[in-house]
């Protein structure tokens, strides 16, 4: 290669050769670097003389490459064409996408990952997210995935499993409903709506405590419309902190009694073995856990 720079005058003029053999005629070669047919017509002939041969035969009907002009075109065409394919493959690889799939609650990521979603996309501006989305208790097989979230694997599990957020639970509401119907203790006078969360696998009555009688109440299949349906002031809704965390944080929910439930159970990320573990989704891990502690300082004092 340190040869071709003494066998022609410029790496232009094998361009602009190039450009003229595959239109046919200097004007659109022209056109195509934005410049004037004189110019590129100049061009040609430099080559043509630093060479000492005859590219192309002119005439009526424009430019003709002779028998030397189709050798040098044919190699330089093939060269161009692997020059283009090898830069376009490095842009490429150097924009492409990282999909990463994940499994969690549709509760999760409507009221917690959903409000971050820009700040993760300036993250990782790089990866394009799928979500597998499970409406009730997060249960079952994590299935074909990079990451999800479940509670704590058994001994022989197969996955790897990180402690992402506690299991605990407090009675939450709407600020405004709060102040226009009060808390919910055992001695309160005033009827509340119960928001529930039904899931015909697990009770959870027993995370209200002791209350009131005669409150009326409004079940709901899917969780993440009992936080919504609490954050219109709808009523007063069982708050998982892995899932209200940051409705607390900004004011959005409230407590709504002194009761907090610990059950002493977590949450884990979780990445099925049988899947390669890569570098992003470890990386989206500790995005994910850095931001549920941020969470945490913030609303430490609503938890004490």
């Amino acid at each position: 290669m340190a040869g071709l720079g003494r066998l022609i005058p410029s790496a232009r003029s094998l361009l602009v050769f190039e450009a003229a053999a595959r239109c046919g005629s200097c004007g659109a070669a022209a056109r195509e670097f934005n410049v004037t047919q004189p110019s590129v017509s100049r061009s040609i002939a430099q080559l043509e003389a630093h060479l000492g041969l005859v590219l192309f035969s002119r005439g009526a009907r424009g430019l003709a490459l002779t028998e030397e002009g189709k050798t040098l075109y044919r190699a330089v065409s093939e060269g161009f064409e692997r020059v283009e394919g090898a830069l376009a493959a490095i842009v490429a690889a150097r924009t492409r996408k990282h999909v990463v799939e994940l499994s969690f609650s549709t509760a999760f990521v409507t009221h917690w990952f959903i409000p971050r979603m820009q700040r993760f996309h300036r993250d990782f501006p790089t990866v394009d997210l799928r979500f597998q989305l499970i409406s009730g208790t997060l249960r079952g097989p994590l299935g074909n995935v990079d990451l999800a979230m479940r509670m704590q694997p058994g001994e022989d599990s197969d996955c790897h499993a990180w402690e992402f957020a506690p299991e605990l639970v407090l009675p939450v509401c709407s600020p405004a409903y709060l102040r226009d119907h009060g808390p919910l203790d055992a001695g309160a006078e005033a009827p509340h709506t119960l928001l529930l969360f039904a899931d015909p696998l697990q009770d959870f009555s027993g995370y209200w405590g002791p209350c009131a009688p005669g409150h009326a109440s409004i079940a709901f299949s899917d969780y993440a419309v009992v936080v919504q349906a609490a954050m219109n002031g709808q009523g007063i809704a069982l708050g998982w902190l892995s899932v209200v965390s940051h409705a607390l944080g900004q004011g959005m929910l409230v407590p709504a009694a002194s009761r907090r439930v610990a059950t002493g159970r977590a949450y884990h990320l979780m990445a099925p073995r049988a899947r390669p573990l890569r570098d992003i989704t470890l990386a989206i891990r500790d995005w994910l856990t850095t931001e549920m502690q941020a969470d945490f300082a913030r609303i430490g004092h609503l938890l004490a």
